[in-house]
């Protein structure tokens, strides 16, 4: 049987250890400050980013890998006889995907296999995750590409944000309702719906009122959860994390 590698590119937020345990590939994208480029997570960390975000006053531009980026990657794996499943960041928020799909041209192979998550984040390292046990029960490369692919309408994916400034600025922001992050103590709740994202709710008030919407949200579909993987992310706020972690380890049987 064809040995077969999982990959995704940075975007998953997947941490080093767990992708190392899965032997998961990691393409990363890239951050700019100005003339200065960065490959995200390996030049430059999360904390570092919002380090110079703070000492510079204002955001990086984010760039895509290229399809020569894409060529060089699989090629790696390919050259050592692996057939490749590639969880890409949602097409409708990156133009990731589109150059991952040029790439196979540059190729000229079928050994690669490219899942448009929809999604972003955690969202993509859900589906990463999902396909990394399908490869450890033994599929092949195909089965595992068209079972990931019935599960990214799955994957619920939602979160809360002080303010829209980021995504706004970043680009990340035009279908959403950019005016709500500026009204005092409104705390946006984004979603992903249909491979974009939206302003799902609103909440007034402390964070912890936001953060109690997406519980309640979440338990009322326990029932119909695959408990096998479910993520709470944060982006250095350890406060909200463990807020939600202890509100729902009573709750959900969550086995990772």
């Amino acid at each position: 049987m064809s040995k077969v590698i999982i990959t995704t590119d940075s975007t998953a937020d997947l941490s080093p250890a767990l992708l190392e345990e899965r032997n998961i590939g990691v393409l990363p994208l890239y951050v700019r400050f100005g003339e200065d480029i960065y490959k995200d997570g390996v030049d430059i960390t999360t904390e570092q980013l919002y380090d110079k975000v703070s000492q510079l006053g204002y955001l990086p531009k984010t760039q895509a890998a290229s399809p020569g980026d894409f060529e060089t990657f699989f090629k790696g794996y390919l050259d050592q006889g692996y057939k490749v499943v590639h969880i890409s960041i949602g097409s409708k928020i990156s133009a990731t995907y589109q150059s991952a799909m040029l790439s196979l041209d540059l190729l000229e192979t079928k050994d690669v296999y490219i899942v448009d998550s929809q999604n972003l984040s955690s969202g993509i390292g859900l589906l990463v995750l999902k396909a990394s046990d399908f490869a450890k029960d033994g599929m092949d490369a195909k089965a595992i590409y068209e079972s990931v692919t019935k599960l990214v309408p799955k994957v619920s994916s939602q979160f809360a944000i002080r303010t829209l400034d980021y995504l706004h600025k970043g680009g990340r922001a035009s279908g959403l309702s950019a005016f709500v992050g500026s009204v005092l103590r409104v705390k946006p709740i984004i979603q992903v719906n249909d491979g974009k994202l939206d302003v799902y709710k609103k909440s007034v008030g402390k964070m912890s009122k936001a953060l109690d919407i997406m519980i309640d949200d979440l338990l009322a579909l326990k029932d119909n959860i695959d408990n096998h993987y479910v993520f709470i992310t944060h982006s250095l706020a350890p406060d909200s994390y463990q807020y939600i972690l202890d509100k729902l380890s009573s709750q959900i049987n969550v086995k990772h």
